[in-house]
């Protein structure tokens, strides 16, 4: 039975993913580099941190990945402040309150920083509905390793056996199967080129997954 579920924020929460399209091709055009699609694309899940030290090694900068996320997140927090269309998926707020008021264990489990994750829960008023929250940037490794989920579990209090992951990226998902935890994959209009095969689940809309219809498709596997 599920007992907790696991969001993960940037794609499955907030339609962040043209923000950070924005801040990413700013900061590119500041550095001079060109990212092709494939590469950008393979960023998905990731903490921004670990992305610029792949732009680092990739492109041989001179610029240390610290001086590339202060540049990045200089031009999200400028779009941040100025898009007013900036809005929480459709469907997911409803789907948090139903999970959240019939008892089940709510963990954010997010590759953004700690900073940005605050930011998004204050200015939607999210935290009365989540137990934890946990920021891939603070931990050790990054998507697709399991130590974000794993413990995220653990903040739950519940076993990864009761766990559900929400996520739109191949790398989430590879990162819950592989802390051993049920996956969803929301495959929405801008989570482009994900693979979600390994998913246990892929849905395009949240009424899927109401909680007497994510019970059954949990207890079917």
């Amino acid at each position: 039975m599920v007992k907790a579920v696991i969001f993960d924020m940037d794609g499955v929460i907030i339609n962040s993913e043209p923000l950070h399209r924005y801040a990413y091709n700013r900061m590119f055009e500041d550095l001079q580099i060109d990212v092709p699609a494939a590469l950008y694309e393979s960023f998905t899940g990731q903490s921004t941190i670990n992305i610029c030290k792949r732009l680092v090694e990739h492109f041989d900068l001179n610029e240390d990945p610290e001086s590339l996320v202060a540049i990045k997140r200089k031009h999200f927090d400028y779009v941040f402040d100025n898009d007013n269309d900036f809005d929480l998926i459709e469907g997911v707020l409803d789907l948090i309150k139903h999970y959240h008021d019939a008892g089940i264990t709510l963990v954010l489990g997010s590759s953004a920083s700690r900073a940005g994750i605050e930011r998004i829960f204050e200015r939607f008023n999210l935290n009365p509905y989540f137990k934890a929250k946990l920021s891939g940037a603070e931990l050790k490794a990054s998507k697709p390793h399991p130590e974000i989920f794993l413990k995220a579990a653990d903040a739950s209090g519940h076993a990864v056996s009761e766990c559900v992951v929400i996520e739109d990226s191949t790398n989430g998902i590879v990162a819950a199967q592989a802390a051993g935890i049920f996956s969803i994959a929301y495959d929405s209009f801008h989570s482009k080129n994900q693979d979600y095969s390994k998913a246990n689940l892929v849905i395009k809309d949240f009424k899927e997954i109401t909680l007497d219809k994510l019970q059954k498709h949990f207890t079917n596997i």
